[in-house]
């Protein structure tokens, strides 16, 4: 499964799985950090020397992503990518299970529709934000999970993101069981940002990184 298609992930993608091994995308919402790589997905797709697929890409996101492509590609309707791309729309409390994982979306607090994420297997979880400010379906979402990802892009409270302190606190206050911190913004750096979040968390708190396998 693919989580958020930002810049980049689909080359890092591509050094694990293949985009025919995939079961689904899941996208938390429409912002260009969090989408771009889609588009060359579909490239990949239509037009790559890559092995088919037997069916097209489930990809899991808010509804407007269908709008995005069509504009970005100028075409009249959804035709063009409809037998590679399955685009399925999110929503609070949306459901699915994927073989042996299964997902549940909540609606956060980001300014835009968007989405967190837990996803659950042999009595495990793992829970992603997204994007999103501190809210009570994150908090909901997030509740004794073996591993939270959390973003931590801004330095002081804003109504879309989380700081670090507010991500360590998230981490403690719902019984996580460990902290790996993302989507650092560019006012502080990685590190700054992973100190203060353990600075409100007694677990183990972690920055994300690229290439980083993560077992739980």
């Amino acid at each position: 499964m693919w989580v958020d298609a930002g810049p980049g992930s689909l080359a890092e993608l591509l050094r694990h799985t293949t985009l025919d091994a995939l079961d689904a995308v899941w996208l938390s919402h429409l912002h260009l950090d969090h989408i771009g790589d889609i588009l060359n997905a579909y490239y990949a797709l239509a037009f790559g020397e890559l092995p088919p697929r037997s069916t097209p890409l489930p990809v899991y996101a808010p509804a407007g992503l269908a709008d995005r492509l069509t504009g970005f590609f100028a075409q009249p309707d959804t035709t063009f990518y409809s037998s590679f791309l399955d685009l399925r729309p999110l929503s609070d409390g949306h459901l699915v299970q994927l073989k042996d994982l299964h997902l549940t979306s909540r609606a956060v607090a980001h300014g835009t529709e968007a989405y967190a994420l837990r996803a659950e297997a042999a009595g495990h979880s793992l829970v992603y934000s997204g994007d999103c400010a501190p809210c009570p379906a994150l908090d909901e979402l997030s509740s004794n999970a073996d591993l939270l990802l959390c973003e931590a892009n801004d330095p002081g409270p804003t109504p879309v993101h989380h700081t670090p302190t507010q991500a360590g606190a998230l981490a403690h206050r719902t019984g996580a069981e460990r902290l790996v911190v993302t989507h650092v913004g560019p006012s502080m750096t990685p590190e700054t940002a992973t100190i203060q979040a353990a600075a409100a968390f007694p677990g183990p708190t972690s920055l994300a990184k690229v290439g980083t396998t993560l077992s739980f």
